[in-house]
This record gives structure tokens, sequence and C-alpha cells, in this order.
């Protein structure tokens, strides 16, 4: 199969779970507006104090958006288990490991995308600078793919388990940390006067492992699952 082969089938894949997302855009919502009221309530729990506020931000703004990714991470696969398109994915002949990164890719134009966009009008509330909110909103580009990568392996795991959900989350959670920690720290460092560069860095790093691994791993946990 050749380049141009693979890639549309991956903007097949894409194409396909974004048009079946648009059916459900309860779903796709739900996503969006629990990071919106996680965030907003802060400054609310917090006071005024706007050297507080500028101080947590970018913690509060990443916690927020790693919980807020974990609400559609049983979804990515769990619609095609019942249905049964999943089986036939697995029974093509292209290639699965690139269905599966146009699921990842699709699950994060859907969760990931979103927080990115709405994440600099979240910050006004937090009084944050111009500097630190475009910080922000590229370190959460860099960040929110490696986190669809990540659960994507872990949703491939517990594919058709019970209680599925909850075990995503235990296995996910603790492999994120490194993302939270840099991606707080890029927006840190901006509201402390120094360079965030090495930080945004360390996230850029971590989104190329997870793209040529990630993709290969969830796919074999797949074929797992189902045997």
């Amino acid at each position: 199969m050749n380049r141009l082969s693979l890639i549309d089938l991956l903007l097949l894949v894409v194409r396909r779970d974004l048009l079946l997302a648009m059916r459900r855009r309860a779903d796709v919502l739900t996503t969006l507006i629990f990071f919106v009221m996680v965030v907003s309530l802060f400054p609310l729990g917090v006071g005024p104090e706007a050297d507080m506020l500028r101080k947590m931000a970018g913690g509060v703004l990443w916690v927020a958006a790693l919980l807020a990714s974990m609400l559609s991470l049983p979804r990515m696969f769990s619609a095609d288990h019942l249905d049964g398109t999943l089986e036939q994915m697995m029974l093509a002949p292209q290639s699965l490991t690139v269905m599966v990164l146009g699921k990842i890719a699709a699950h994060w134009m859907l969760s990931g995308l979103p927080l990115v966009l709405i994440a600099p009008v979240l910050g006004l509330q937090f009084d944050m600078s111009p500097a630190a909110i475009w910080t922000l909103m590229l370190a959460l580009l860099l960040g929110t793919p490696v986190l669809s990568m990540i659960g994507a392996v872990g949703a491939a795991l517990t594919l058709g388990l019970r209680g599925g959900g909850v075990l995503v989350s235990l296995l996910v959670l603790p492999l994120t940390i490194p993302v939270l920690i840099f991606g707080a720290g890029a927006v840190e460092a901006v509201n402390s006067g120094l360079d965030a560069v090495s930080n945004l860095a360390l996230l850029g790093a971590f989104l190329l492992f997870a793209l040529v691994f990630t993709p290969f791993v969830a796919a074999q946990a797949l074929r797992i699952s189902m045997e």
C-alpha cells in the first residue's frame, strides 16, 4: 500500500468519526461544558485575588483539560465494538494502526481542539497575561493530542470490560502526569518571567514519541481485547 492510500485511509476514518459524532452532539458538548464549568468554579471559590488566580491558572486549566478528556475516552472504540464495525476493521486488508490513528485524530478534534480554542476565554477569568494565554494555548495544542493517544491505549485495553470507564482512568492518569507537569509548568514559567521553551520542547518530544508508538500499541491492544 503506498503512502497516498494510507493518507486516504486516515482521512476516511477521521471523516467517518466526525460525521458520526455530529449525530451525537450531546456527547461532544459534554466534554466542553465540563471543562468550562470546572475552570469557572475555581475563581468563584478562591475569590478575586488576582495574584493567586494567576499562580493557579496553569494548573487548574490543565487538570480540567485532563479530566475533560477522560470523559470521552471510553467511547473511542465502544460504539464500533457494539455494532461490529471494529471487527470489520480488524479483518480488512488495510492497516489497523492507521485506522486507529484516524480514530485518535478524530477524538482529539472533538475533545481536545475545542479545549484549546476556549482556553483563552477561560484564562481571562484568572487575569492571565496575553503571553501566558498564548503559552497556554500552545501547550494545550501540544499536550492534548498526547492525552488522546495515551487514552487510546487505555480504551483499547479495557474494551468490553465491565467498569471499563473507571479502569481507563486508572490506567491513563498516571501516564499523563508528565504532560500535566510540563504543560502547567510552561504557563508558570511565563508568569514568573522565565522562558517556557524547555517545557514546550518536552511537550513536543512527548507528542512525537506518542505519535510513533501509541497507534501501533493501541492496535495490538484492540486485537488482544477482541480475542
